[in-house]
């Protein structure tokens, strides 16, 4: 039996990022088609394409250290991605949808920036320079789509947030406060 090493965790890790990766080359059309926002959905088809070069970069350090470019599966993603597939069968509308698909969108990112971040750790410290440079670019790209989706939720979850605030059962923002005891 091979002993394992921080390199053959790393390989596992790469393995599992890959099929994650994949995972969300199919899951990203269905949030933009699902996405009432111009931006967001943009932004989805436009994640999407970097998703794509995600993979390929990770094809791109498996050849270079001579292992076989394939995936492991990503029981973490998979699940991510289940819940993301809850949300768009809700029957949420506008904006309440799209501020339910950055939720589940920033859950990815969140997983991603992690794993990422941590590969990248690896390489590093095993003097893999070049497929360092390659994961601090995806992990560089995956910390500016969080940014953007944190951006975006600023208006949509206001926009969600007026657009409820007349429905049975919500509460104005003092009467809650007042019921917490606070006063604004």
């Amino acid at each position: 039996m091979a002993e394992k090493t921080l390199k053959s965790v790393f390989v596992d890790e790469l393995r599992d990022l890959y099929n994650a990766e994949q995972q969300l080359v199919k899951a990203l059309p269905k949030m933009a088609k699902t996405a009432t926002s111009a931006e967001l959905r943009k932004g989805f088809e436009q994640h999407l394409e970097q998703t794509k070069e995600h993979a390929t970069r990770i094809e791109k350090i498996f050849s270079g250290l001579g292992e076989p470019v394939k995936g492991k599966k990503c029981k973490g993603m998979e699940g991510i991605v289940a819940e993301g597939s809850e949300v768009m069968s809700e029957d949420y509308e506008g904006a309440v949808m799209d501020a339910a698909l950055i939720s589940a969108a920033q859950r990815v990112e969140h997983y991603e920036i992690a794993a990422y971040g941590a590969v990248h750790a690896y390489a590093e410290l095993m003097g893999e320079s070049d497929a360092a440079s390659l994961l601090e670019q995806t992990l560089e790209e995956e910390e500016e789509t969080d940014q953007k989706l944190t951006d975006l939720s600023k208006q949509i979850n206001q926009e969600a947030y007026q657009g409820g605030a007349g429905e049975e059962g919500e509460t104005k923002p003092r009467q809650r406060a007042a019921r917490a005891g606070t006063n604004r």
